[in-house]
């Protein structure tokens, strides 16, 4: 069994959808590590809720699936924003004994140019946007979900302080990876963020730069199988879909693939 690491896995989300059962936000990835031996779990943050509200609900967490497995630690892979709470809670929450791995897929680390500019508007606007938003993610299930804070987070300046205030952990492995659409046409869903950032900040998977992705030991930029790249949601399997019916090239031609590949790398390196 290629995946059944020493530690369970932790599946961490980003800020746009909850841990679903039926609907889960990871497509096929938890039921193909699976199926090779990987024990799954889930974080059950909200999906607006603030990092460092979100960090003591994914602590709480790691504590009961500690105990209910006996192990001493987990292994950590979070896309988006959930690597910003995983690192909160090994540097700020004080888990770095209990965290084996963080591994992170596109996470912002460094902040958004594009952010920085948003943050301009008035704080009128962006409350106005905020509000709506919060009360969308209250129906898929957030708790205390808080937009305003959680956007204005992603700024350059908010990024800078929080690395001064959670640097890694000795102990602990860190690694990274970004993705990158080949232009706003790859993604329809993503086209508009795309354009944005392609203008202020250059490539990236249509909301997050691999400049801004890079953390720990930097693995690279996914990039797909055909000339469409790889947008965030195809981080996670969104389409529930290979990029192409036969492997093609270098390219990643199954998202899939590439967590099998990460996990199997955690565990030989005895993770």
């Amino acid at each position: 069994m290629t995946c059944d690491t020493r530690y369970p896995i932790l599946l961490l989300h980003g800020a746009g959808f909850r841990d679903r059962e039926r609907l889960c936000y990871w497509g096929r990835i938890p039921k193909a590590l699976e199926a090779r031996g990987a024990r799954i779990y889930y974080g059950h943050q909200d999906a607006r809720g603030t990092v460092e509200r979100n960090a003591a609900v994914v602590k709480a967490n790691i504590e009961k699936i500690l105990a209910e497995t006996g192990c001493e630690k987990i292994n950590v892979i979070a896309h988006s924003k959930g690597g910003l709470e995983a690192r909160y809670i090994v540097s700020t929450l004080g888990m770095a004994e209990k965290v084996a791995s963080v591994t992170t897929i596109a996470t912002p680390h460094r902040g958004s140019k594009t952010v920085d500019l948003l943050c301009r508007l008035p704080k009128s606007a962006f409350k106005f946007t905020a509000f709506f938003a919060d009360r969308f993610c209250q129906l898929l299930g957030d708790e205390e979900p808080d937009f305003y804070t959680v956007g204005r987070a992603f700024s350059t300046e908010s990024m800078e302080a929080f690395n001064q205030r959670n640097p890694d952990a000795p102990g602990v492995y860190y690694q990274s990876y970004a993705g990158a659409m080949r232009g706003p046409f790859s993604d329809a869903f993503l086209f508009l963020p795309c354009l944005i950032v392609g203008r202020i900040e250059g490539e990236s998977d249509g909301l997050v730069t691999p400049e801004s992705a890079a953390w720990g030991n930097y693995r690279g930029v996914l990039r797909g199988a055909t000339g469409r790249g790889i947008s965030h949601a195809d981080e996670v399997d969104a389409r529930r879909m290979n990029f192409t019916r036969k492997a093609r090239g270098d390219g990643v031609n199954d998202i899939r693939q590439v967590y099998i590949d990460m996990v199997s790398e955690l565990k030989q390196m005895g993770f």
